[in-house]
């Protein structure tokens, strides 16, 4: 029977190397098996050629510990590594869309915040106000029946504008500055962190 990386997953977590064993289960166990496959000094990096170097290393009590956990060390080292790079890479793709020319980009959310101010709270400030002054019963009993929804609405609504208030504040800041201001949460963390 051919064994599969993740049939030594397990192991390699009774060897003391969890995050090694649970890469193996994954879908990166390939490139953790490699890093075992070396440590262990495997033949050839395949599941059954690592095993076979497991139980051949058995009475060597400590070697296959050792062994599983320096390639957990590198396989932490290599996910770092990947985090870094694709921390930098999302961060380079924001600051280009941040100082992109694209007119929809620049547009939508002022569009957003004109309608929302221009024309659908005058519509419906218009269209209460209306039923109320001629006094019609069933617009006044709609709109009252209809007050958790319009609330629950325009809430969000204008959380969405909020949001993009702040955000666009921030995004000035970083096209001007190239740096990433810290949030006021941020900021007070660092401050009730600093005074202990």
């Amino acid at each position: 029977m051919e064994l599969d990386w993740k049939d030594l997953a397990q192991t390699v977590i009774g060897l003391g190397a969890p995050a090694l064993g649970a890469a193996l289960g994954g879908p990166f166990g390939g490139v953790a098996g490699k890093l075992l496959a070396e440590a262990i000094g495997a033949p050839a990096p395949t599941p059954s050629a690592v095993n076979a170097a497991v139980v051949e290393r058995a009475a060597e009590s400590t070697f296959a510990a050792e062994a599983a956990q320096r390639a957990e060390a590198e396989w932490l080292t290599v996910l770092a590594e990947i985090g870094k790079t694709q921390v930098s890479e999302v961060g380079q793709t924001q600051r280009a869309e941040i100082a992109s020319g694209d007119r929809l980009q620049r547009w939508w959310r002022p569009l957003y915040a004109l309608e929302l101010s221009l024309v659908e709270c005058p519509a419906f400030a218009l269209t209460l106000l209306h039923a109320l002054w001629l006094g019609h019963e069933p617009g006044i009993n709609g709109f009252a029946n209809l007050s958790g929804l319009f609330m629950a609405y325009f809430g969000a609504r204008f959380g969405v504008l909020g949001v993009y208030v702040t955000g666009r504040t921030k995004e000035k800041r970083i096209c001007a500055t190239g740096v990433l201001t810290p949030s006021p949460i941020t900021e007070l963390v660092k401050a009730i962190v600093k005074k202990k």
